[in-house]
């Protein structure tokens, strides 16, 4: 039986140049072969600089952009496939670079009413000479995801971490510091402008970082999350609220600290391509709401046919 992508040529831009390559490739393996099983006829593109001569050629009906971090994920591919008309999934230019930009979105996502941590952005070296806030504080790069480059400062640190001096920090000469909120992870997927539900992350060492997101039983996902109604009412609406402040569209991911003592909730940060792993966990929300992962994958490629020509350049 021919599936609902039969006849479709689908582009799946996996890799990239980022530091999250190793999990761009493994979101890029599995709803590839998702889209396989689909019906569709697959093309997996490890993108690199020749990005746009090789889509030329391969002349794909739509890009499914398996990429994470700079520059898949930022807007600048997204800025290729809109000059090559072709339609692809997920954010738009703006909307990515603006959601790359702890900064800037943070900026965004509290005019528009969500409440965000405090804090800022300081010059590298001068953070790491001494504390600019008093401790516990969060040290991480301004424009990286998957927790990569991030650092925790607990209450009662001597110093600030070294590491953000060293020669090979390769992640801007800004980092984003910003009062630690404790608590509970949560996240909150975000589909067609609507929230799927609350997931609370529970890391099986203290800091849900890039092991505990993608290494094998990393961290525990519970789906409700075990929150008060009301929490649990205010992170989907902050979530949908900053999906639409960033001009974000097809599947996003908020991630937000609730400290369940104090009762206060903040969205860190907004990720436009979340990731499509088997330990992920909007394909983990989407399941509980009944959509299997080829559903899922089928939708957001749908999606992004459904605005035709090029992926759309206002968001």
């Amino acid at each position: 039986m021919a599936g609902p992508l039969s006849g479709h040529h689908v582009a799946v831009l996996l890799g990239g140049l980022s530091s999250e390559r190793e999990v761009s490739l493994v979101s890029g393996r599995e709803c590839a072969a998702a889209l396989e099983r689909l019906g569709a006829k697959v093309s997996r593109v490890d993108a690199g600089r020749d990005l746009a001569q090789v889509l030329a050629k391969l002349k794909p009906g739509v890009c499914f952009n398996a990429l994470h971090g700079a520059w898949g994920e930022d807007g600048c591919v997204q800025g290729v496939l809109e000059t090559l008309a072709i339609p692809y999934t997920h954010c738009g230019v703006l909307a990515s670079a603006l959601a790359m930009d702890k900064a800037k979105s943070k900026a965004v996502m509290a005019a528009a009413g969500v409440a965000v941590p405090g804090g800022g952005l300081f010059e590298r070296h001068a953070a790491a000479r001494a504390h600019v806030m008093e401790p516990p504080y969060v040290v991480k790069p301004n424009a990286e995801g998957s927790s990569v480059g991030v650092f925790v400062v607990p209450k009662g640190a001597n110093a600030p971490p070294q590491e953000i001096a060293a020669a090979s920090w390769s992640f801007g000469e800004e980092v984003m510091i910003e009062p630690y909120v404790a608590g509970k992870e949560l996240a909150v997927g975000v589909m067609d402008g609507k929230a799927m539900t609350v997931t609370e992350i529970v890391p099986r060492a203290g800091f849900y970082d890039y092991e505990a997101k993608y290494g094998e039983g990393g961290s525990r996902h519970i789906v409700p999350a075990t929150v008060p109604p009301h929490a649990f009412e205010k992170a989907m609406r902050m979530a949908e609220r900053a999906h639409a402040a960033l001009g974000c569209r097809g599947v996003t991911r908020s991630d937000l600290r609730y400290d369940d003592v104090n009762d206060i909730l903040v969205l860190l940060e907004v990720n436009t391509q979340p990731g499509m792993t088997p330990t992920s966990l909007v394909p983990e929300q989407a399941a509980t709401l009944g959509v299997n992962f080829d559903r899922l994958v089928l939708w957001i490629t749908e999606d992004a046919y459904a605005r035709g020509g090029a992926g759309g350049t206002a968001s």
